[in-house]
């Protein structure tokens, strides 16, 4: 048992109706993409700190872009991916009540986990782009001698926490009855 309550019962909820199935096929699309774009990111993140670590060490040069160059390309991945692990149940989870509850106290508690993560993300998500607004409109940097600007990194988290926020509000939603099984 992986803890998704959409599993529990005879197979998984899915989005019924016009709106539900759109908003479920248009986020599964956006996750896919963004996945890939995550992913490209973290490879990207590795094999500059890879070189980094080559011309620092090894050629005795400075390096001052690659760290930050790195920990923005984490970020992004990170909070871009964060929407397809969410879709596929993917975060660690403790399991050791759910295997003590029956499937219908289960599928509760799965509801009020999801209700309060939905909570914390959608404020993550608003504090997220009040951040980037700040960092556009007021043109902040990093204090490095780089100083690349800031919204780089905010716009990430916030279209992750934006999207993290929409999965979360399509599960609650299928949870609270607004899905069918297949």
């Amino acid at each position: 048992m992986n803890g998704n309550m959409a599993e529990v019962g005879a197979g998984p909820l899915v989005a019924s109706g016009p709106l539900g199935v759109l908003t479920s096929t248009t986020l599964d699309l956006l996750d896919r993409v963004l996945l890939v774009a995550a992913s490209i990111a973290a490879v990207m993140g590795a094999l500059v700190l890879t070189e980094s670590v080559f011309v620092r060490y090894l050629l005795k040069q400075s390096t001052d872009w690659q760290d930050e160059t790195t920990v923005f390309l984490l970020v992004g991945s990170t909070f871009l991916s964060a929407p397809y692990v969410q879709s596929v149940r993917g975060h660690v989870g403790i399991e050791a009540l759910a295997e003590l509850l029956s499937p219908r106290a289960n599928r509760v508690r799965q509801l009020l986990v999801d209700i309060a993560s939905l909570a914390f993300c959608a404020f993550f998500a608003w504090k997220s782009w009040s951040l980037f607004d700040e960092a556009w409109v007021d043109g902040q940097t990093t204090s490095s001698s780089w100083g690349p600007p800031l919204w780089i990194p905010y716009v990430t988290m916030s279209i992750g926490m934006t999207l993290l926020s929409l999965r979360i509000a399509l599960q609650v939603w299928l949870g609270a009855g607004g899905g069918q099984r297949p």
